[in-house]
């Protein structure tokens, strides 16, 4: 992993110097879209590196949430952006490649609308609970959800998004039945679990952790295909239920809007590039439990290609379409 970011780095350097004569609007700010509502991993992630930004490139950087119907209406806001640079989102883009396979008229194309800059990190879900609830493992939990068929309530950051597609997919693997109680982000989704309006949810780690250690969420497993060592002898999902395929998470990304000028792409990667090996960065996203995940714009691209592809598969094989 560090000679990965070292060499994403390099190429940032590169990328860099070739584009230090891209400016951005000067006067004007930078705006980061956050397709969600505040609080969440996306926000957490915007808010550290907007000072960050504006160190960077000498001129305002402002976060804005734009939420609602699972990160679409704020992407495609970006995506109907000025290509110039000034307007850049900052999101989940695990739902933003899934979205397109469950709702039938997503106003955007993930391939040809965005200009890709770069994934910033990995983070897996966390399975967590209702302290109340009467389960203390993902069997506790399988074995509760098919006594009472229909009576538990799953918390998601809306349809379509990741979280719910997580959930989908670990009830119909085991066999489950239960309620899909939608909220307008990771930070409406953990409160609707906390005040006991849902009973349970799939959400990123780096938005649920502190909640867990807090005690007002009780964590069961973990959506990675690893134990996570900060998290001592929690159990992946799938060394749970033998789903030995079970992978989910959040990959948080930053997009710009097709059309943007390559240098000016390029630049934006070095500055994201730039930020992540800032130490007190490096140690806000491990205390957070973020795996930094470093691409290239090109490397992104074909990334968003082939996770469309699979999740459409996967969205198929469920049956599932939203109106």
């Amino acid at each position: 992993m560090r000679t990965a970011i070292r060499a994403v780095a390099a190429a940032a350097l590169a990328l860099l110097a070739s584009a230090a004569i891209a400016q951005l609007p000067s006067g004007k700010p930078i705006r980061i879209i956050v397709p969600f509502a505040p609080g969440g991993t996306s926000d957490v992630l915007a808010r550290l590196f907007a000072p960050r930004l504006q160190e960077g490139f000498g001129q305002p950087v402002i976060v804005e949430n734009k939420p609602g119907a699972s990160g679409n209406i704020g992407a495609d806001f970006v995506a109907k952006s000025p290509p110039d640079g000034l307007t850049i989102a900052l999101m989940d883009v695990g739902n933003f490649v899934i979205s397109p396979s469950v709702l039938p008229n997503v106003p955007f194309d993930v391939v040809k609308d965005f200009a890709p800059v770069t994934i910033i990190m990995y983070s897996p879900h966390l399975l967590a609970v209702n302290p109340s609830l009467p389960v203390n493992s993902v069997a506790d939990l399988v074995k509760y959800a098919k006594v009472n068929p229909g009576k538990l309530n799953y918390g998601s950051t809306g349809l379509g998004s990741a979280p719910h597609l997580a959930g989908v997919l670990f009830a119909q693997g085991q066999g489950l039945v239960w309620v899909d109680v939608p909220a307008k982000g990771g930070a409406d989704s953990i409160l609707h679990v906390m005040s006991g309006q849902a009973d349970l949810l799939f959400n990123g780690m780096v938005a649920t952790l502190p909640h867990v250690k807090s005690g007002k969420l009780k964590l069961l497993a973990v959506s990675s295909d690893q134990r996570v060592a900060r998290l001592g002898d929690t159990p992946t999902v799938a060394e749970a239920t033998g789903m030995r395929d079970f992978k989910t998470g959040t990959y948080q990304g930053v997009l710009a809007p097709a059309g943007t000028p390559a240098p000016v792409v390029g630049r934006l990667h070095a500055e994201f590039v730039r930020i992540c090996a800032l130490p007190e960065v490096k140690e806000k996203l491990e205390a957070l439990g973020a795996e930094p995940m470093l691409n290239t714009p090109a490397e992104f691209a074909d990334w968003i290609k082939s996770e469309s592809a699979k999740w459409a598969g996967v969205v198929k094989r469920a049956n599932l379409k939203l109106k």
